[in-house]
């Protein structure tokens, strides 16, 4: 499958640094904007000041505020999307999608309503025809956009569509794998943010190395137990996406989620947290559609419930730590 015209939906941090990826290869390629100001900086300065700051981009990156001449004759459509958003802007986009083009959804997150996937919810608004594929993996924007090394995976139940994602834009610097198993690559994708809030808390209260290697090595085996309850293969969960994700997520300065666990941990309300910030820290959403789909599929998450209780029931973020230490005693390997 060829793919030579490149659109990006969505100019986030995320978005503005894959449309960059792909625009310093000496492609065209169109961005869609939600803010005209956005819009307005890339084509005027090269730069997107309120989402990646500091980054010059490249002149054959055009922004828009209209949808029309973004998907019009686009046959590979990146969505970086915000998850809370997606069905919202897709409804009204999907009309401009040629019908031979390919979606790569880029977006890590889980439908609160629906309980669906990020593909899933793309598919019900474009229509059931369309080529889709998803991208997850370690990958801070503000890395990619300086074109350090980082290694993600595409993921298609069609590997083909996958493989062609995957030479089309994999670089230097961006290494792609491929995978057919759309639903672990999403899952471990969209799981792992609310584990970073969780570790981001352990940093901020200080509670030592010992501890967050615990935390993420029990956070991976509630992700991997739920993402295999609802049909994922237990070996993507190991990887990239996965594990891979994951540490970075828990570990990484840049990190917006465990910014939140830290900032809860020094005291402050998830209202004033969320309010303060430009950029969307997924896991705050994904913290309530992770206790929606667990309950309903009969899966214990541990680490991840007590995180909801944290954002949405005014738990005390001090007492989770002896609520999870003094749990009943298992066989590590129970599910």
């Amino acid at each position: 499958m060829k793919l030579e015209n490149i659109s990006v939906m969505g100019a986030g941090s995320w978005g503005t640094a894959l449309s960059k990826l792909l625009a310093d290869t000496g492609r065209e390629v169109k961005v869609w904007c939600y803010e005209k100001d956005v819009a307005d900086g890339i084509n005027n300065s090269h730069e997107n000041h309120v989402f990646l700051p500091g980054f010059t981009l490249p002149e054959n990156l055009k922004a828009f505020n209209d949808f029309e001449p973004v998907l019009k004759n686009a046959n590979l459509v990146l969505s970086v999307i915000p998850g809370h958003a997606l069905r919202s802007v897709w409804k009204s986009a999907g009309k401009h999608l040629g019908k031979d083009a390919l979606i790569l959804s880029c977006t890590k997150g889980i439908e609160y309503e629906s309980g669906r996937l990020m593909t899933d919810v793309i598919t019900e608004e474009v229509g059931s025809g369309v080529n889709m594929a998803c991208l997850s993996g370690p990958s801070f924007a503000r890395e990619v956009a300086a074109g350090l090394p980082s290694a993600v995976v595409v993921a298609s139940e069609d590997i083909k569509l996958a493989e062609s994602v995957q030479k089309e834009i994999s670089g230097p610097e961006f290494r792609i794998y491929s995978s057919d198993d759309v639903k672990g690559v999403e899952l471990g994708g969209a799981l792992k943010n609310v584990i970073a809030i969780a570790a981001g808390a352990a940093e901020g209260m200080g509670l030592g190395t010992n501890a967050m290697a615990a935390l993420i090595t029990r956070g991976l085996a509630e992700i991997t137990r739920l993402a295999v309850a609802l049909g994922a293969n237990p070996f993507t969960l190991s990887g990239l996406s996965g594990m891979g994700d994951l540490v970075l997520t828990c570990t990484g300065p840049l990190s917006r989620n465990r910014k939140v666990g830290e900032r809860l941990a020094h005291g402050e309300t998830i209202s004033d947290i969320i309010a303060s910030m430009n950029m969307v820290a997924e896991g705050y959403y994904t913290a309530r559609s992770v206790h929606k789909v667990s309950n309903e599929a009969g899966v214990e998450m541990a680490i991840s419930e007590i995180i909801y209780k944290v954002l949405y029931e005014d738990f005390d973020i001090r007492k989770a730590v002896g609520m999870l230490m003094q749990r009943n005693l298992k066989q590590e390997r129970e599910f």
